[in-house]
């Protein structure tokens, strides 16, 4: 990105952005409620659009303009939200594979191949979630659904995994063991790029973090030299107390 900025409906979101992010890389970004970190992913998705001026720049994997479903084979986005009104009566498994097609369910005029199939149970298995491959989705806990979405972004084997707020609604125990599948994830070599304002959801393997502030880049660093009580007191405007576990940091 060189020079992006971004509007929402009248509101100008992203002010003046210039990044670079490789594949593979580990990066977190970090900033209050509010300041652009969702809009941003959505920018690299092709969900929202820069303003076009002479030096706006956006290239994705080198290229400036991508069919969507083809930048989805390169990217696995994980959302939020499910992605349709069917996946809550469609079986994990199912739900995953859908994840080729972008789909909410697998509808019937969908060809499904074996390769496909065995690829959705790799993906689980990497989520130690094959005893949902036979459950509704709508029946699962969020924690559980939430391995499911990941495991659909990762059956493309995409060269980068995009989180927004993953721990969201999760209990602490769904957190633990989400935080446990990522780091599964990032050991297998897959870049991720993760948007959260929770200390604990950046992983030990993320050593870049980028912390944004109304709609700006406020810092882009190294994990140990931003990570920080005064650097998060500057971001967040209240004192931060901080501690370490096993590479895991907490904030309060």
């Amino acid at each position: 990105m060189q020079h992006v900025s971004v509007a929402r409906s009248e509101n100008v979101v992203l002010h003046n952005i210039s990044l670079r992010i490789a594949n593979g890389e580990h990066v977190a970004i970090l900033g209050p409620n509010g300041c652009g970190k969702s809009t941003l992913i959505k920018t690299l998705t092709c969900q929202c659009y820069p303003i076009v001026t002479p030096e706006t720049e956006l290239l994705l994997l080198g290229r400036k303009r991508w069919d969507v479903s083809q930048l989805r084979s390169h990217l696995g986005v994980v959302a939020a939200e499910l992605p349709g009104e069917r996946t809550p009566v469609t079986r994990g498994v199912d739900a995953v594979v859908a994840g080729f097609f972008s789909a909410s369910t697998l509808w019937p005029n969908l060809h499904v191949t074996p390769e496909m199939r065995e690829r959705a149970h790799e993906a689980l298995q990497l989520m130690q979630a094959t005893h949902l491959e036979k459950k509704l989705v709508g029946e699962m806990s969020a924690g559980e659904q939430r391995r499911i979405m990941i495991a659909r972004a990762l059956v493309h084997r995409p060269e980068m995994l995009l989180l927004d707020e993953p721990s969201n609604a999760l209990d602490l125990a769904a957190q633990r063991e989400l935080r446990e599948a990522l780091r599964r994830v990032a050991r297998q070599g897959v870049g991720i790029l993760m948007v959260t304002h929770h200390l604990g959801d950046i992983l030990p393997e993320i050593d870049r973090v980028i912390m944004m502030k109304d709609g700006r880049i406020f810092a882009d660093g190294a994990r140990s030299e931003l990570l920080t009580a005064g650097k998060l007191r500057e971001l967040f405007g209240v004192d931060v107390r901080m501690a370490e576990d096993e590479g895991a940091l907490h904030g309060w």
